[in-house]
């Protein structure tokens, strides 16, 4: 931040002294400040959200970061265009400047010691220019790399992601139809289990059929270690009716999350780390619970599928 003062008065300082840049330049040069400033506080929030645990980054969100990116680098490419006309007035002046004073040398001496000066303010502001110039160039030429870096990331998560549903899906075909559908969407992948399929009415034990099918699914984690698996429990709006250790639908939809993660981890092959089971009760409906049908499609294990980001992290940390 210091640079960028620093940097801003001394351009400032230059142009008033010089006399022969406009106002309108300087404010145009204090607006690109004060907006280098915002993306630098900007950028300083988000390493914060990230260090403290903030909402993770999605395909979605970082698509939009992408088109952010891209459009100010298209700004970084204006900016560098104007400082290139900039500069080329400036040496147009200073050319001029400089046959006069070859002219002005035989006819008046102390003429000649002024346009010197001028000489060396132009030299000067030239030089500061250049430097600006050179800086706006690999600016622009950094963001052009992390831009095209972090679309061949996300172009190669979505491939990714493609494959790992047509994998689910040829491994759960004799379970689709049965309560049990996978789409891909947002970037991730959502596998989604009908409780008709895994459990009895108001119990949280997978019956065998269930069972057979949460092994199929896990087959196929087993083979993407890199995958984060979201387990979450949903039930409709009926009240829960029964005895037991069960207190109301929020519980009884947590621990039939953490049934099917339970029979995830008998997989050795899937890492622990990448599990997680949460139960959304009746808060997170996909129909109308007016209709039995409705009911029955909110009464469902969902699995999330979601590509680690941490390389993209890295990249939009280098931004």
């Amino acid at each position: 931040m210091k640079k960028i003062f620093y940097y801003f008065f001394g351009i400032s300082l230059v142009l008033l002294t010089s006399g022969c840049v406009t106002s309108k330049v300087y404010d145009d040069l204090k607006s690109q400040y004060e907006v280098l400033k915002a993306e630098n506080s900007s950028l300083r929030s988000q390493l914060d959200a990230q260090g403290t645990g903030g909402e993770k980054y999605t395909v979605e969100n970082l698509r939009k970061e992408i088109e952010k990116l891209t459009s100010e680098k298209t700004q970084l490419a204006m900016d560098l265009a104007a400082v290139q006309n900039n500069y080329d007035r400036l040496k147009t002046s200073y050319d001029a400047l400089e046959e006069n004073s070859s002219g002005a040398l035989t006819e008046n001496l102390a003429r000649n010691r002024k346009l010197l000066e001028q000489l060396e303010e132009k030299e000067r502001a030239l030089a500061e220019e250049e430097a600006r110039l050179a800086t706006l160039q690999r600016q622009l030429t950094d963001r052009s790399q992390r831009v095209e870096e972090l679309e061949g990331i996300i172009a190669s998560k979505d491939a990714k992601m493609r494959a790992l549903k047509d994998a689910i899906s040829a491994a759960l075909t004799n379970f689709e139809g049965n309560g049990l559908t996978v789409e891909q969407r947002d970037g991730k992948v959502y596998v989604s289990m009908e409780n008709k399929l895994l459990f009895e009415s108001g119990s949280w034990a997978v019956n065998s059929r269930g069972r057979e099918a949460v092994i199929q699914l896990g087959s196929v984690l087993a083979q993407n270690p890199e995958i984060a698996v979201l387990i979450e429990g949903h039930t409709d709006d009926v009240p829960y009716g029964g005895n037991g250790n069960i207190k109301d639908n929020w519980d009884l939809s947590t621990k039939r999350a953490t049934a099917i993660v339970n029979i995830l981890t008998e997989n050795n092959n899937i890492p622990k780390d990448n599990l997680t089971a949460a139960g959304r009760g009746e808060y997170a409906p996909v129909a109308s619970n007016n209709t039995a049908e409705g009911k029955a499609k909110n009464r469902r294990i969902e699995v999330v599928l979601t590509p680690k980001l941490d390389e993209i992290n890295r990249l939009l940390n280098e931004m």
